[in-house]
C-alpha cells in the first residue's frame, strides 16, 4: 500500500513531507490541469513554475498545425502573457505553410551526403574544395540547407507558456524546440520525435573525427523556472544507424541532444518522463569554460525518470546542483541500434556524466545493464568532475557503489591528464590538482520537500507504469 500511495505521488509530480503517507494530491492526483504548478524539485524553488497558469479564455488555445502553434506562442501581440496551449495530434516541425513535408532537397535541391563526405579525401582527415569540382557547391548547399532547415523547423516557447498534449500521442516530430531567454514555462504530456539533421557536420579535429548536428529536440537557452512533466522523447522512427556512413565508418550523428540545458539556465524539474533509444540524450551546460554564464547555475532535477537505450548523457553535467532522484536506467551491450558499451569495456557509454565543477547529489536510481560484458562502471563516469555524491542506489537490483565507480573514473582520467601534461609539457588543467570527495556541498532536502522510493522494484515499476505521456488525463 506505501509503494502505491507513493507511485501516485511520483506520478503526479507531488512533494510528499510524511515518510509512507500521501497528501492529497496539489496537482490534481491523475488529472493534468492547465493551471498546475510544479510541485518539487528544483522548479518548484523561488517564485515556483506554473506557465500560463491563470491565462484568460482567449489566451487558451487548442492547435493542430506548426502555422496554428506558432500564431498561439505569438498571443496576439503578447507573447510573454500567460497562455496555455493544447497539441491536437502531431505537428510536424518540416510542414510548409501549404501543408507540404519538406525534405532535404526542399531545403537545398542538389545536396548529396555522399559528396559532402568524399571532399575530405579518402582518409576524411582534410577538407577541400579542390577534392572533386562539385565540392564547393556541396559545402555552399550544406550550409544554405542548415539555415533553412533552421528558420522552418525551430519553434521557440516564450515565457509564461504552458504546453499540453491532449493525447497519449500529441506532440512534435521533426521540430526544434527552443527556450531561449525565457522565465516560467512548462511542457507535460507530450510525444517528442527528434528532429533529423539533413545536413549534419563532419569535424575531422573532434577526437578521432565526428558527426555534429545541429538540432536538438527541446533545448533551453539562458532560462529559468521550467517544469517539464510526463514528456516522450525519443529518435522514434529515425535511428542513426540507418544513417549513410561516414568518414570513420560509422553511420552520421543526425540527431544532437534530445533534451539540453545551457546557457545559465536554471531552476529546471525534468519529472515522470521517457527518453529512449538516443545517443547524445541531455548535456547541462555547454563548455569547461562557460563559468561566467553556468556557475552558480544549472540548478535542475531528475525525478522519476526512465531512461533506456540512451548511450551517453543521462545526463553529463557541468557547473550545476543536480538531483538525480528515483531514475530507473536501462541499457544493453548488444542492443542492435543503441548499444551501451561501458569505460570498462573500452567504450564510452555511460548514465551519468560528472563534468567539470559538476555537484551531483544522485539518490535512489535503478540501473538496469545487461549483455556481454556488463559491468557497473557504466553507471557514472567523471569528465574532469571531482564532486559526486551517491546514496541507495541499485544495480541489476542489488546495492551499487556509484561513489566507488566515480572516484576510479575521475582518478584514472586525472592520471592520464597528468601523464599527457608532463609528456608535452604544458601545464596540467587545473581540476587535477583537485581530489575526489563525495561532499557535493548542498542537499536537495534543505532546498524543497521531496519523498524517495527505497526499493529498486518501486523505481521500475514506476518507470514502466507511470511514465511519459498518456498516464494521466488532461483537463482543460
Amino acid at each position: 500500500m506505501a509503494a502505491a500511495a507513493s507511485a501516485l505521488a511520483l506520478v503526479a509530480g507531488l512533494s510528499v513531507a510524511v515518510p509512507g503517507t500521501a497528501s492529497p494530491a496539489p496537482t490534481g492526483g491523475g488529472t493534468i490541469r492547465p493551471d498546475d504548478a510544479a510541485p518539487t524539485g528544483w522548479a518548484a524553488v523561488g517564485r515556483g513554475t506554473n506557465g500560463g497558469a491563470g491565462a484568460p479564455a482567449e489566451n487558451r488555445y487548442e492547435v493542430e498545425t506548426l502555422a496554428d502553434l506558432k500564431s498561439a506562442l505569438a498571443n496576439n501581440g503578447q507573447p510573454t502573457a500567460p497562455k496555455i496551449i493544447y497539441i491536437n495530434g502531431t505537428i510536424n516541425g518540416n510542414q510548409a505553410a501549404d501543408g507540404r513535408i519538406l525534405g532535404e532537397q526542399d531545403y537545398a535541391a542538389g545536396y548529396d551526403i555522399n559528396k559532402y563526405i568524399s571532399c575530405f579525401g579518402p582518409d576524411g582527415k582534410m577538407w577541400s574544395d579542390q577534392t572533386f569540382e562539385y565540392c564547393k557547391k556541396q559545402r555552399q548547399l550544406r550550409q544554405t540547407g542548415s539555415n533553412n532547415m533552421k528558420r522552418q523547423i525551430e519553434v521557440s516557447i516564450p515565457s509564461n507558456t504552458t504546453v499540453i498534449g491532449l493525447g497519449a500521442d500529441s506532440g512534435f516530430v521533426g521540430a526544434n524546440i527552443v527556450i531561449l531567454s525565457a522565465t516560467n514555462v512548462v511542457m507535460r504530456n507530450l510525444s517528442v520525435e527528434a528532429p533529423v539533421d539533413f545536413f549534419s557536420t563532419w569535424s575531422p579535429d573532434d577526437g578521432d573525427g565526428a558527426w555534429n548536428a545541429r538540432f536538438d529536440a527541446v533545448s533551453s537557452v539562458t532560462s529559468n523556472h521550467l517544469w517539464i512533466d510526463h514528456v516522450r522523447l525519443t529518435d522514434g522512427r529515425y535511428p542513426d544507424s540507418e544513417a549513410p556512413v561516414g568518414p570513420n565508418g560509422k553511420p552520421a550523428n543526425r540527431h544532437d541532444g534530445l533534451l539540453d540545458l545551457k546557457d545559465g539556465t536554471d531552476y529546471v524539474t525534468i519529472s515522470n518522463s521517457k527518453l529512449t533509444n538516443h545517443d547524445k540524450t541531455m548535456l547541462l551546460g555547454s563548455g569547461d569554460e562557460h563559468v561566467d554564464k553556468d556557475g552558480g547555475k544549472l540548478r535542475v532535477s531528475y525525478i522519476g525518470n526512465h531512461f533506456e537505450n540512451i548511450q551517453q548523457r543521462g545526463p553529463r553535467v557541468r557547473f550545476g546542483q543536480v538531483h538525480v532522484l528515483n531514475n530507473y536506467f536501462v541499457g544493453s551491450t548488444d542492443h542492435p541500434q543503441y548499444p551501451m558499451v561501458s569505460e570498462g569495456q573500452g567504450g564510452n557509454s555511460y548514465f551519468l556524466g560528472a563534468g567539470y565543477e559538476s555537484r551531483i547529489f544522485s539518490e535512489g536510481n535503478a540501473f538496469d545493464y545487461t549483455g556481454p560484458g556488463a559491468d557497473p562502471t557504466i553507471m557514472v563516469s567523471s569528465y574532469n568532475g571531482h564532486r559526486f555524491s551517491d546514496t541507495g542506489s541499485w544495480f541489476n537490483g542489488e546495492a551499487a557503489d556509484l561513489n566507488a565507480a566515480a572516484r576510479a573514473s575521475f582518478e584514472q582520467n586525472r592520471a592520464e591528464a597528468l601523464a599527457e601534461a608532463e609528456s608535452s609539457g604544458t601545464a596540467a588543467p587545473d581540476w587535477t590538482g583537485w581530489e575526489f570527495t563525495t561532499d557535493v556541498g548542498w542537499d536537495p532536502a534543505d532546498a524543497y520537500r521531496y519523498k524517495a522510493f527505497t526499493t529498486p522494484q518501486a523505481v521500475r515499476n514506476h518507470a514502466l507504469q507511470f511514465t511519459g505521456p498518456g498516464v494521466l488525463a488532461v483537463k482543460r
